[in-house]
């Protein structure tokens, strides 16, 4: 453990499993208190519990990112909870359902919208609120995707969120930068969560999947969560407003989509 979060107050959204779940847990383990904050109440305290297990600090705050009264009362809660906002991560994001815009039904869309695009929209909202109030600067990373730089066929809608997400953070990270607050965003091709086991766990797609990362394996959530921690550690000074792509060579071909 180098503690490079030692001291440092982290939300972690979307921490019920996968990425956040990893993200939050290796943020602990550096050092930070963990406020994790998702949907599932279950799934939040087996996370909580595997902080813990690991020598770490946090609370678990059931919460829905696309309502804001809830994000708003997140923050709150961090800061009743643990004094300051010092770290985010907004993780949370569904996949929506993979169709044809000439056949997505609109509230398919709406909701896409909702968790993904307006819900890290809230949360830059009000963290950056908090941050802003301390005065004493900050770290967040917003969860994109490799569909943030690429058109994607039936996955229209989660690819707007994703290229949303990127628009947004340039314009947070403009917005905060002569504040001593860094907005960056991380943008993952496939990796290993039951996100990814939903959308490619059919034998068909996985091997279609596989196929467009020429380093021939998805990703392992530890290994974004590592990048967000080197993006959420004074490591990372100089770097704001960026995107940073984790994706097995998926983009650097002629084989990408899009």
């Amino acid at each position: 453990m180098s503690n490079e979060l030692q001291s440092k107050v982290a939300i972690v959204t979307g921490g019920t499993s996968g990425i956040g779940r990893d993200t939050a847990i290796l943020f602990a383990k550096e050092g930070a208190k963990v406020v994790l904050a998702g949907r599932r109440n279950l799934e939040g305290q087996e996370s909580l519990a595997l902080i813990r297990a690991a020598g770490g600090d946090g609370i678990f705050v059931q919460m829905d990112v696309a309502k804001t009264s809830d994000v708003e009362a997140l923050v709150q809660k961090t800061v009743e909870t643990y004094g300051r906002v010092d770290i985010a991560f907004n993780n949370a994001g569904i996949e929506g359902t993979w169709i044809p815009i000439a056949e997505q039904p609109e509230e398919d869309f709406d909701r896409t919208i909702a968790i993904n695009l307006k819900g890290v929209w809230l949360c830059l909202k009000y963290e950056l609120q908090q941050m802003l109030k301390q005065g004493t600067g900050g770290a967040i990373v917003n969860m994109s995707s490799v569909a943030g730089w690429i058109g994607s066929a039936g996955a229209a809608t989660y690819a707007a969120t994703k290229h949303g997400v990127i628009a947004l953070t340039k314009s947070a990270a403009l917005e905060t930068a002569t504040k001593g607050i860094r907005v960056n965003a991380i943008c993952p091709a496939v990796i290993e969560t039951p996100m990814g086991e939903r959308l490619f766990g059919d034998p068909d797609m996985n091997k279609f999947a596989l196929g467009l990362h020429p380093i021939g394996r998805f990703g392992k959530p530890m290994e974004v969560a590592e990048a967000v921690l080197w993006m959420c550690s004074e490591r990372a000074s100089f770097m704001t407003g960026q995107s940073l792509i984790l994706d097995g060579g998926f983009l650097a071909g002629p084989n990408a989509p899009g």
